[in-house]
């Protein structure tokens, strides 16, 4: 793919579907991915965060790309996790590749506090085993300053930088810093969880892509609020925030992983038996999963 292809709308990050016995059920993988592109997003992100990347060994992991790429047939592009160490990160990056992807969601590296020079260095280091557009996800211990944001937008295949720690104030010097600095096609993504809840501050420091979750169990959903931001409705808008998305969030925040596990229960609501998630996350409870309910049919309503 073309280092200067330049995304659009709602970004469509998969869940990674289990079977009863924990393996991974690639025919329901690549039905979920169709369903999915059928409502139109801008890109796929398969094996990512949502998509429990972290609990993916690189046998699955390059087969579930390739079906991921052959249920999407073309119609928008295909980016793929991999992070870690640096060897390793090599080995699912070039996976990635035999499967056919577009593109890499660059994760952080593993438990490690570094210096963001010591950042350079990975991306560096990754970037240079392949030719695919490598997208830098800022999260967690991976925290660069404008000035190493600079160098590594400079990285010929490095193509974007997402956020994921919602420091707006350092995020608009990165971006500035970068538009000033870096001379070719870069864009830059919200990645904080649940998205929505926060496009609107990222908007207003030139940050216009964001991935969204809802966007696996209700599309609808997600490109109803995407399309009333881009409308500028923001009556609608404002009511998303508060019937949807707040009550999504403070569900959500109940418990470490639910991020996750809240996704694959919504899809499996939808009669699409991805399984449950795989340690160190937790299925929900019961009674989440009621409340979850009751959120989605409050979303659903507003697109009436």
């Amino acid at each position: 793919m073309s280092l200067v292809m330049q995304l659009d709308g709602v970004l469509f990050f998969p869940v990674t579907p289990f079977d009863s016995e924990g393996n991974i059920a690639y025919d329901v993988l690549a039905e979920h991915v169709k369903h999915g592109v059928s409502a139109g997003p801008g890109a796929v992100f398969a094996a990512c965060g949502t998509g429990e990347f972290h609990a993916l060994e690189l046998g699955e992991f390059e087969r579930a790309v390739a079906v991921a790429v052959e249920a999407t047939a073309g119609k928008v592009p295909v980016f793929a996790g991999a992070g870690g160490s640096v060897a390793a990160t090599k080995q699912f990056v070039q996976a990635a590749e035999r499967a056919g992807a577009n593109g890499i969601l660059l994760l952080p590296p593993y438990l490690v506090s570094n210096p963001a020079a010591g950042l350079l260095r990975y991306v560096a280091e990754v970037a240079g085993a392949t030719e695919l557009p490598i997208i830098v996800y800022q999260r967690n211990n991976a925290r660069f300053t404008p000035e190493t944001a600079i160098e590594v937008a400079r990285i010929p295949n490095v193509v974007g930088l997402k956020d994921g720690l919602g420091d707006l104030d350092q995020m608009q010097r990165i971006v500035l810093s970068v538009r000033a600095n870096v001379d070719k096609p870069f864009q830059f993504f919200n990645g904080l969880p649940t998205a929505e809840m926060t496009q609107l501050a990222y908007r207003a420091i030139g940050v216009e892509l964001y991935s969204s979750a809802v966007f696996c169990f209700a599309p609808e959903i997600s490109l109803g609020f995407y399309n009333a931001v881009q409308s500028g409705d923001t009556e609608l808008v404002n009511r998303f925030l508060f019937e949807f998305y707040k009550p999504l969030v403070e569900l959500r925040d109940k418990v470490p992983g639910y991020a996750v596990s809240l996704v694959k229960a919504a899809v499996r609501a939808n009669g699409l038996e991805v399984g449950g998630v795989r340690p160190p996350l937790i299925d929900p409870l019961d009674e989440h999963v009621a409340a979850l309910d009751k959120i989605i049919a409050a979303g659903k309503a507003l697109l009436s």
